[in-house]
């Protein structure tokens, strides 16, 4: 079975995200795990923007980048610039793809165009997943 290790910088909301996703749509084909670089914690509205399509992730942490995940995965999605470019070396088992994904978690003129750039970016990231699920599979 194929690992597959989400990360951006804050294992907050982009990689949750992908973890999410990942998860939903494995349908047993794929193990997913997300981590940060320098991880904060994931974001209510993370949570609350997946919660909106029908998938729970309140129980995914925001975790390290450690070692032993690295070694663990198959596949590595950076979701960031600020990712790729502070990731450790990989082994060279490790495949490495890079999705430059917008950060949804800056400020807007209103809570209503916040929550509209969370679901815009778990959207993009699902069509991701999906395709992405399609070229391994």
């Amino acid at each position: 079975m194929k690992k597959i290790l989400f990360v951006c910088s804050g294992n907050s909301c982009r990689s949750q995200m992908g973890e999410g996703w990942g998860r939903e749509l494995a349908d047993g084909r794929f193990e997913v795990n997300s981590a940060g670089v320098s991880p904060i914690g994931v974001l209510p509205p993370t949570i609350a923007t997946m919660k909106e399509v029908g998938i729970d992730i309140s129980e995914q942490t925001s975790k390290y980048l450690a070692p032993e995940l690295i070694n663990w995965t198959d596949y590595i999605i950076t979701m960031c610039n600020y990712a790729r470019d502070n990731c450790p070396v990989f082994p060279g088992h490790v495949n490495h793809i890079h999705w430059d994904t917008e950060n949804p978690d800056r400020l807007y003129q209103s809570e209503d165009d916040r929550r509209k750039e969370f679901a815009r970016v778990r959207d993009w990231i699902k069509s991701k997943v999906v395709n992405f699920y399609n070229e391994i599979d």
